[in-house]
Order: structure tokens, then sequence, then C-alpha cells
């Protein structure tokens, strides 16, 4: 005989999770900032700081504008100091005046002509040139974003909020009061930035229009195209990795997202078709960074999982026709 006092407990629901994986993006800015850290002051690696100069991607980042309104007219605008002019000696020969630049260009041991002598040496056939590569998986130069300029000109309704557990972002406007058409593209298309501040408001803010955006995202999809290929185009693996986790995102934000992406196929999953098979290969051993999420051909075959499973019918027959290796995740 049960108590009086017993009480039955409530049945909790379950939350739904995803057809093809629990997927958490929660944190993906933090990430890239603690790798940042690790890499530089841990791995001891040459990235310090974030100035132009120091990193050793250097040479792909877009630069700073001369100020947040734009560059300098060409006549304002401050130029080096250009070198000192040579200074040439003048020689008289037979009433004709000939120049002789101050600098001593002597020729040096195995230079020249003089003193050569015959020989029946054979000396050793020029290497034979190797075939050029494509460069298929080369990185791109990063071209400037309109966030930066946007942010920098103080457009934006955000700041950094510092928190003892991480930083977060603190909207001046509540997000879901936001005109979508005008600032889900520009957050988009900040994503491909690696410098600090902007990496980290452009991300995080973009998860968090995304969470809270609801059905006012299908509509601004056809503006989202352009800086999602532009992004995957730079064949930059880290900023892939990102654009990859906004695309399931973007995915699971709203129903009819999935749908409403099939048409674009052929801007989006070209790359896909390129970085498919970059896998790290451990062979027995365990790969301890599952949890950072940057391994590329994993996190490339979860996003096309996601989007056959939520693009309906039409969705696996587009996937493999730009993606020839592609396996159902639904048919078999």
């Amino acid at each position: 005989i049960k108590p009086k006092f017993f009480k039955k407990k409530k049945k909790i629901p379950k939350k739904k999770m995803s057809n093809v994986h629990n997927i958490n993006n929660t944190g993906t800015a933090s990430s890239l900032l603690l790798e940042d850290y690790v890499r530089s002051h841990i791995e001891k690696k040459p990235l310090k700081g974030t100035g132009r100069l120091t990193r050793p991607d250097a040479k792909y980042l877009p630069k700073n504008n001369h100020s947040p309104f734009g560059n300098f007219p060409k006549g304002y605008k401050v130029g080096k100091k250009s070198a000192s002019p040579t200074k040439t000696n003048s020689l008289k020969l037979s009433g004709q005046k000939v120049k002789v630049s101050a600098q001593k260009n002597w020729l040096k041991k195995g230079q020249g002509s003089g003193g050569a002598c015959a020989s029946t040496f054979k000396g050793k056939k020029p290497p034979k040139k190797r075939t050029p590569r494509s460069g298929a998986f080369k990185r791109r130069s990063i071209p400037p974003t309109q966030f930066r300029r946007f942010y920098d000109r103080g457009d934006l309704p955000i700041a950094i909020e510092h928190k003892g557990t991480g930083n977060e972002i603190a909207w001046k406007v509540d997000e879901k009061r936001l005109d979508y058409h005008h600032y889900l593209p520009i957050f988009f298309d900040g994503i491909r930035e690696k410098q600090e501040p902007y990496r980290f408001l452009a991300v995080e803010g973009t998860f968090n229009l995304l969470q809270a955006g609801g059905s006012k995202i299908v509509n601004c999809i056809p503006q989202l195209i352009i800086p999602i290929k532009t992004a995957l185009n730079t064949r930059d693996p880290e900023i892939i990795c990102t654009m990859l986790k906004v695309i399931e995102q973007l995915v699971l934000s709203n129903e009819m997202v999935g749908e409403a992406l099939v048409p674009y196929y052929r801007q989006i999953l070209p790359v896909f078709n390129l970085f498919k098979d970059k896998n790290s290969n451990t062979g027995d051993a365990i790969e301890y960074s599952q949890r950072k999420r940057l391994n590329m051909g994993d996190l490339i075959e979860e996003t096309l999982q996601l989007l056959e499973t939520h693009g309906g019918e039409d969705a696996f027959i587009n996937i493999k026709y730009m993606i020839p290796t592609y396996e159902s995740c639904v048919l078999n």
C-alpha cells in the first residue's frame, strides 16, 4: 500500500533532437578566440596580436581603411618618402660627357666572360620543369567586408559585453525588432573577418540573429547567398568551418529555410565538393579535438545531411548533381 503523501513524478517531455546530429553551435565565436590563444601562446606558433604584419596569413587579409569614413583622396594622402636619387659623376671623353653612377657594380667571381678557356667537360643537364599546380585548395585573398565599414562608422547597434565566463554581445535594440533585410546580410558578410573585434561580433551576432529571427529569415535568403559564396571561395579552412556551422544554424532556424536553399545549391556546393574528402587520417588514434568541430570533412558531411533532411524531395537530386560522391542518409 502506497502512503498518501506519495506523489507521482511528472514526466518531463524530451526535447526533439535533429534527425542527423545533436548540433550545438553555441560558443563558436569564443572558441575562435581560444584557438588563437592556444596557437600563439601554448603551441608558440607565430600568430601574435591582430596586426597585419605579425600574422602568417597577413597577405590574405584585407587592408584597413584610412578612416572610418573611407580612404583619403589622392591629393590628401600622406605618401611614403621617396628614395634618395643616386649620385652621378660626369666624365669627359673626347668632348662627350658620360654619366657614371656612384654605386660600384663590380662583377663577382664566376661572372662575366673574361679569362674563360675551352673545355670538354659536360655540365649538368637543366632540371625538368615540374607540371604546374592548379591551386584548387590554395587560399585566396579575403575581400574587404561591409561589416567592418558599418561597425567602424557606428551604424550597427552592438557592443561587446565583457563577462567572467566569456564575452557576449550587448544589443542596443532588441534583435526581433531589427530589419533583417538590412542587418542579416551585413553580419553574414562579416563572417570572413579574421581580426578582432570584427570576427567575434560578426559570428556571435549572426547566431543571435538566427536564433531570434524565426519566419523573417526565409525572406532574406536570396540576399545571403552572395556573402556565403564569397566566404566559401576564400578557401580558408577557418572561415569555411565557421560558415558551415552558420549554414547548419540557418537550416535549423526555420522549417522553410531548407527548401528555400535548394535553388541555390549550384552557388554553394562546389566548394563542398572540393573539401569533402579533406579529413584527418588518425588511424587507430583518438581525435581529441572533436569537441572543437574543426574537421572540415566531417563538418561538410554533417551539413549535407542536414540540407538533405530539411530540403524536401528535390534536395538529394540537386546535391547528387553537384557532389557525385555523396550518399543519401534518408534513402539508404
